[in-house]
């Protein structure tokens, strides 16, 4: 540095440095992990059209998806009640972006490709890849498309002709214009997570079963602005009487429309919701008035039918999270190349590489995990799942949620670490990664919730007993060769399982439900561990070798093995 003669140095002459900041990733051409579990789980005779759907999303990661994304956060929804003449509208106002961000979803079909009969049983796999590519890069338009799959889902199940023929359709296209989501309308003030405590009562119309009228409070409401919904209510009988708890509660479906005065047709938007993240995304309390609703399933039976649509979000859930440790993880990288520290790129130092390798480990577990739920959810949908594997799924599914979840705020929250300050500084854009990764271990059941479900799976139908029956053969069959740390994974499975056997020797609810949450984590981090070994052996390469031994012995051996 040098400064003009006889002048008084300014601030601009001293400082001249200007950091650059990371640039976006195409995260398929980025992640190894991804490409080796497509690889493995995909034949070889359909691996054309799934690498090709695969990049061209991947493409857009590294631009416009990211541009799109940046754009809706910063144009949050914003709700009217009132038109200029006093007229109650309920209008809720969405950027541009936030449309263009449905557009691209269904252009690339993300919810249709898990339906897509050309992919057959693989379909979820790809399906797999392209959320977890789209869920971070999306402004979590992931969440309304989760419900639209989940929705699908359950007409195709349970839905009337009349429903099914008319909404599937739409809910699958690959055209905008004719695309449609739905939301998902559960969540009340007492319950939460207890659906049990659901107040929203169904009244019958007059006009014949299954037409009814809905009157009650949803207190979250997530994707308010999608043209329908699934929700559940209790129906009172002819003397206003409902059945209480669980066996009380009965499936929906609303449509949402607008009213001949310009408001919403049985419908208050009471107010949206302030959250940590996810800010792009409409989330409302509403009120519900007389709205009108077509019943699904069985009287009494609401709770079942949603046992379905809980799989396929509980499913998308996990690929967001695997989505969102992706991109923080590789944007990190991508800075590391940009940074300097101590006289050369932070890249270049050992001990970050260390800290980038562990991030890169701990993301294709996770992303492992998820491929093989949506590897044994598209057998289960095409009728190839024997009742030992559906016992494996239902019960690796909460288990694959809560470990995901956690893992998606550890990872995201080392990225942002990964920035120094700049990860602080809202502008960047960076701090949205950790704010809506936050959401990923709350919504559709917290980590305590799912921990309760997989007993609940295991007293109910041997769920937990058969996963872990299925972890303990795949352990044995590992590839040795892969260095000691399948020693390792045997080991800890040995105590795992153990202590399963004490605890069910004991028959003592309450200390099963004291050790409900390590089981949990412990078995996701196991199966996740092997599933990295299972895909080392297939992909024979030192990077996904690599992979297998950190992750193992960061969570399975502690940080210092």
């Amino acid at each position: 540095m040098s400064l003009p003669p006889h002048s008084e140095p300014r601030p601009d002459h001293v400082a001249t440095f200007l950091q650059e900041g990371p640039l976006p990733v195409d995260l398929y051409l980025a992640d190894d992990a991804l490409r080796d579990e497509i690889a493995r789980r995909v034949p070889a005779e359909l691996r054309p059209d799934a690498d090709r759907r695969l990049s061209q999303l991947g493409h857009l990661t590294a631009g416009p998806l990211w541009t799109l994304s940046r754009q809706a956060e910063a144009e949050q929804p914003e709700l009217l009640h009132y038109d200029p003449w006093g007229r109650r509208i309920d209008a809720i106002k969405v950027s541009p972006a936030w449309d263009a961000l449905a557009a691209v979803s269904a252009q690339h079909g993300i919810v249709a490709t898990g339906y897509d009969d050309a992919l057959g049983v693989h379909a979820r796999v790809v399906q797999a890849g392209l959320i977890h590519l789209f869920s971070a890069t999306s402004a979590i338009f992931s969440c309304p498309l989760a419900m639209t799959d989940a929705a699908a889902r359950v007409l195709l199940d349970i839905g009337p002709d009349t429903l099914r023929d008319r909404l599937v359709p739409r809910l699958l296209s690959d055209n905008p214009e004719t695309f449609i989501t739905s939301g998902q309308w559960m969540t009340e003030r007492p319950g939460g997570s207890d659906v049990g405590r659901t107040e929203t009562i169904a009244v019958p119309t007059g006009d014949g079963d299954p037409h009814y009228t809905l009157h009650g409070v949803k207190w979250f409401t997530s994707a308010t602005t999608s043209e329908m919904a699934l929700t559940l209510a209790r129906v009172v009988d002819a003397d206003g009487n409902a059945v209480p708890g669980s066996r009380g509660l009965t499936m929906f479906l609303v449509e949402v429309e607008r009213a001949a005065h310009g408001g919403l047709d049985g419908i208050q938007v009471r107010r949206l919701k302030d959250k940590l993240g996810t800010k792009a995304l409409p989330t409302a309390e509403l009120s519900l008035d007389g709205l009108q609703a077509h019943r699904l399933g069985p009287i009494g039976r609401g709770v079942p039918s949603i046992s379905t649509m809980l799989h396929i979000t509980r499913y998308w859930n996990s690929c967001s999270s695997s989505s969102a440790m992706a991109q923080a993880t590789f944007l990190a990288r991508d800075y590391a190349t940009r940074r300097e520290a101590f006289g050369r790129p932070i890249i270049e130092h050992p001990l970050h590489q260390r800290t980038l390798a562990d991030m890169e480990a701990e993301t294709a577990g996770a992303l492992a995990l998820c491929m093989e739920i949506a590897s044994l959810l598209g057998r289960h949908e095409h009728g190839q799942l024997s009742e030992a594997d559906a016992k494996v799924l239902r019960a690796l599914l909460p288990v694959t949620k809560l470990t995901t979840g956690k893992q998606a705020v550890a990872v995201t929250s080392e990225g942002l670490e990964a920035f120094g300050g700049a990860g602080y500084v809202e502008d960047t854009g960076l701090p949205r990664m950790l704010r809506d990764a936050q959401v990923l271990p709350i919504w559709e059941g917290t980590t305590n919730v799912l921990s309760l479900d997989l007993l609940r799976a295991e007293a109910k139908e041997g769920a937990l007993s058969a996963m872990i029956g299925a972890l303990g053969r795949r352990v044995a069959a590992l590839d040795r060769a892969l260095g000691p740390e399948i020693d390792l994974v045997a080991a800890v499975f040995q105590s795992l399982a153990g202590r399963l056997a004490e605890l069910a020797e004991d028959g003592d609810r309450a200390a099963m439900e004291w050790e409900a949450r390590r089981i949990g984590l412990a078995t996701g981090h196991l199966w996740q561990a092997t599933l990295l070994a299972e895909t080392a052996t297939h992909a024979g390469s030192d990077a996904a070798a690599a992979r297998f031994r950190t992750f193992s012995r960061n969570r399975l051996g502690g940080p210092l093995a």
